[in-house]
């Protein structure tokens, strides 16, 4: 059978204790995490003074996190509350396509970001010139458009595999790497075409991370400590620590034995469900533009309302 009408998601049921908490845990991402980055789309739309490169890439990581949720949490809801931990042929099709669509994006988004950091740090008298809007939208097109290309030539490799006796997938979601287990036939094709696709963004996208940073860093170091640590941490903060908590879990993910599902089950959890419900605390919460704009806009109301 090479299309089953329907796949059994394994989750967490190695687990059941788990799946009670883990329900509440989902349920409550499942409401705060669009609230949350829906709130820094519709923030950056209506005040003028974030319309600047560093807010429109963190529009696009908004809507990729959202993209995220919507893709794996109501199926994941379904199935922690229910028996049945049954996914149909065409859910799981679109879940493997979006996730590695997204997944691919975030990682060369992230190196985006990060370079407009660098710019902003180590050029700012040119910042407004290199990152201008024409080539912030480039960068970002660039960005969703090579995540695509990535995730439609490894999902329809995947889909075009033969899968025979059980359809059983021992995760929580639909993805390429799990989903090429199933095949009986020779995948050899697909595990190169895998490890090649994930050049680009497990490797090249984390190294220009680290090169933006390390340069960061030297001309921080040429700085006064105050004033250095001071420019540092109120340009790079939040994006070194979404940075760590995406490449993080992702590295683990990658080098872990394969015997360990259940670890890169919880390492999945982690940048799937908590990740995007993190991501806007993380950018708002010390970030003095954008609560200056939510007060702005508040006041606004308010005094319509008056």
């Amino acid at each position: 059978m090479s299309s089953p009408n329907a796949y059994i998601l394994l989750g967490f049921s190695d687990h059941p204790w788990l799946e009670m908490p883990l329900f509440g845990v989902v349920l409550v991402s499942y409401i705060l995490t669009p609230m949350g980055n829906s709130s820094i789309i519709l923030l950056t739309l209506l005040d003028p003074r974030l319309h600047t490169p560093m807010y429109f890439f963190l529009d696009n990581l908004s809507a990729l996190d959202l993209c995220v949720t919507t893709t794996i949490v109501p199926q994941l809801l379904v199935n922690l509350w229910g028996t049945k931990k049954m996914i149909t042929y065409w859910s799981c099709f679109s879940q493997a396509y979006l996730i590695h669509w997204t997944g691919s994006t975030e990682c060369i988004l992230l190196a985006a970001m990060a370079f407009d950091r660098y710019v902003a740090l180590c050029q700012p008298l040119h910042h407004t010139v290199i990152m201008h809007p024409q080539m912030c939208v480039k960068l970002a097109f660039a960005t969703w458009s090579s995540g695509l290309a990535n995730s439609l030539l490894q999902a329809t490799l995947t889909f075009q595999l033969h899968c025979c006796g059980h359809h059983t997938v021992d995760h929580f979601f639909c993805e390429v790497p799990v989903l090429i287990k199933l095949a009986c036939e020779d995948t050899t094709a697909n595990d190169l075409s895998l490890a090649m696709g994930a050049i680009p963004v497990a490797l090249v996208a984390p190294f220009l991370v680290l090169v933006s940073y390390t340069f960061l860093a030297r001309a921080v170091l040429k700085l006064s400590l105050a004033e250095g640590r001071h420019k540092f941490f109120s340009t790079c903060n939040s994006h070194v620590v979404v940075v760590t908590m995406y490449y993080g879990p992702a590295t683990y993910l990658y080098l872990q034995p394969p015997a360990k599902s259940t670890q890169a089950k919880f390492m999945s959890f982690i940048y799937c469900i908590i990740t995007p419900l993190l991501n806007p605390l993380i950018y708002t919460l010390r970030n003095k533009d954008v609560k200056r704009a939510l007060k702005r806009i508040l006041q606004f109301h308010g005094g319509i309302k008056s």
